[in-house]
């Protein structure tokens, strides 16, 4: 690799990242809400924790319903069903990139479950624990660990709502018994739908596991109804044991296959650009085992808001401390030079930083000593520090917060047949091999994260064992400013969703991704059955999800620049930024692939 224009020395960076780990020791001011309406609950905006929806839209709402019981949802619901008025279902943080919390005009109705947070039942001997579904991740875990049980998998990240994880099919890592996503440890649901005059407008449906409509609900993207409560059915709490190992990606093909069978919540972190992965040998032991380990992911922490706005844009260097966190450093500057190696090196220094730290595994919650971690269950499977604590005043804030200008991404997740993998990653490989320091605009974001999902009865699950590659990259505020070597993210982009027929995840991509995508669905009709049973007036319907369903028009949006937003894929120049040197062209691997290359 050429020797890299850096802003800093490697060693002087490593140094200043290690040191502001002290950040980590203060509290933190937690995310606000996504709503915001003008006079107490009337005339509202929404839009996701990160600021900005895919096309940059801002939606509307007349008013915004806050119901703190079962009752209050029937009732909020019934009020929009009266009026039959659009409605949508907004959880507490709105982590879902694309538009499913957006409701059409300006005369629809939120309805918040922030205030439905409650555990409604446990019984320990039968393994069954019941919650509101707009219980966070963190709290069921925490309370299922206090009850000596565990839900088996789950995403990493604590900040997400029960109903918010089952209406995206949100996963951990697992091909393990019933496998990582969340809804395979579902076996009853209570949802709120829309009624007749008759049934006063809306009605509680009770769907238990025998139930074949289970399925349309375990994925609900949100238009079915308004998911009330959840029974899991969980399991005796265990410990797991974590060790990770720094490894060359040159055989990450075939190694890929053989490390999920070892290992029973397997994960890999790829860094093609430093070629380098990253393998995290996880497994349950007994819960007798020796170890109170607990597992605060650095990336999911707090940090000063002053670091966090540093890590897109040059400053005083002599005034701030760069944080650990930073996966931007300076990324603004860089763009801004054309500086694909000085992104290689900058991302070299936080992955040496994250090792030294080992990812924010400590052995008993305070310090780190060693290999392997070992932690009970609900200690070690999720993490989201910038969730606690009290407001600050912005001092210290999530690193996404838009509050804060930190980090402002584009997402591409998709999840690739377990039979296709082999022959995506040696392809991935070959269009690096091509320029290797292109693919560390991934790098330098904490690399693809590669997790393991099992296929599901859910009829928007997926149809088979797969392999879902997460990747976050470098977004300009201005939507008009190419990337560098956007087109190399690109052509894996349309790689996978076309050559290889991938599934996108239904809470984390740009609007190519779904074009067509309900075709890639074997139960698509069933589904669409149990929302016209559920919802015949399409109340929580809207344009994106008419769109994704294949019901009305197509998710992409096809104008001058669409393509650098990814809200098109390109066929003309226009698509691109022909005045900046970006033309549309065919991929460099995938001659398929049409993306936005700089001539």
């Amino acid at each position: 690799m050429p020797q890299a224009k850096s802003l800093r020395p490697p060693i002087a960076q490593a140094l200043m990242c290690f040191a502001s780990l002290l950040v980590s020791a203060v509290r933190c001011s937690p995310p606000e809400s996504p709503i915001k309406c003008s006079s107490g609950t009337i005339n509202c905006t929404v839009t996701n924790s990160y600021g900005m929806y895919p096309d940059r839209t801002i939606c509307r709402a007349a008013q915004v319903a806050l119901p703190s019981s079962e009752a209050e949802l029937v009732g909020a619901l019934a009020e929009a069903s009266r009026a039959r008025r659009k409605v949508k279902v907004v959880t507490r943080y709105v982590h879902s990139i694309p538009k499913l919390s957006c409701p059409d005009g300006e005369d629809g109705i939120l309805i918040s479950t922030q205030n439905l947070n409650r555990v409604v039942s446990v019984n320990s001997s039968a393994l069954l624990m019941t919650v509101e579904s707009g219980m966070l991740l963190r709290d069921l875990i925490k309370d299922a660990g206090a009850a000596g049980l565990a839900l088996p998998s789950s995403p990493y990240w604590t900040g997400v709502t029960v109903g918010g994880m089952l209406g995206t099919g949100a996963h951990g890592s697992s091909l393990w018994g019933k496998g990582s996503a969340v809804h395979e440890y579902v076996v009853g649901i209570r949802i709120v739908t829309p009624a007749s005059a008759e049934d006063g407008y809306a009605v509680v449906r009770s769907i238990v596991a025998e139930d074949p409509e289970l399925d349309a609900v375990k994925v609900s993207l949100g238009v079915l109804g308004i998911i009330s409560q959840v029974t899991f059915k969980l399991q005796p709490l265990f410990k797991r044991s974590i060790t990770y190992e720094q490894r060359s990606d040159a055989d990450l093909a075939t190694a890929i296959l053989a490390f999920a069978q070892q290992y029973e919540f397997a994960d890999i972190t790829w860094y093609p650009g430093n070629r380098m992965a990253l393998y995290r040998k996880d497994n349950r032991v007994s819960v007798n085992a020796f170890g109170n380990g607990l597992y605060d992911f650095l990336g999911f922490g707090h940090i000063a808001a002053l670091v966090s706005a540093a890590d897109r844009r040059a400053v005083d260097l002599k005034k701030l401390k760069i944080s650990f966190h930073s996966r931007n450093y300076v990324e603004e500057t860089l763009e801004a030079l054309g500086d694909a190696d000085g992104k290689c090196v900058n991302a070299a220094v936080v992955i040496g930083a994250l090792a030294l730290s080992a990812y924010g595994l400590t052995n008993n919650g305070v310090l780190f000593t060693g290999y392997p971690v070992v932690g009970m269950q609900h200690r070690m499977q999720a993490s989201g520090g910038c969730l606690d604590g009290s407001d600050d005043a912005l001092l210290t804030a999530c690193p996404w917060d838009p509050r804060v200008k930190g980090k402002f991404l584009h997402a591409t997740t998709f999840c690739v047949a377990l039979h296709r993998v082999h022959d995506f990653i040696l392809q991935v490989q070959k269009l690096r091999d091509l320029h290797s320091s292109a693919l560390c605009n991934s790098d330098i974001n904490n690399g693809i994260l590669m997790r393991y999902v099992k296929a599901s009865s859910a009829y928007l699950g997926k149809d088979e064992d797969c392999v879902d590659f997460d990747i976050v990259y470098y977004r300009s505020h201005d939507p008009t400013k190419p990337r560098l070597y956007e087109d190399f993210l690109e052509e894996i982009e349309q790689m996978a969703l076309v050559k290889y027929g991938a599934l996108p995840h239904w809470g984390k991509n740009r609007n190519i991704a779904f074009d067509g995508v309900i075709d890639k669905y074997s139960n698509r009709k069933d589904f669409l059955k149990v929302k016209n049973k559920y919802d015949p007036m399409g109340l929580f319907s809207s344009e994106w999800t008419d769109q994704i369903l294949g019901i009305k028009g197509k998710p992409s949006i096809v104008k001058d620049g669409c393509a650098l937003e990814g809200l098109c894929v390109c066929s003309e120049d226009r698509h691109c930024a022909p005045e900046k040197g970006y033309l549309c062209r065919s991929g460099k691997v995938y001659q398929d692939a049409r993306v936005c290359t700089r001539i």
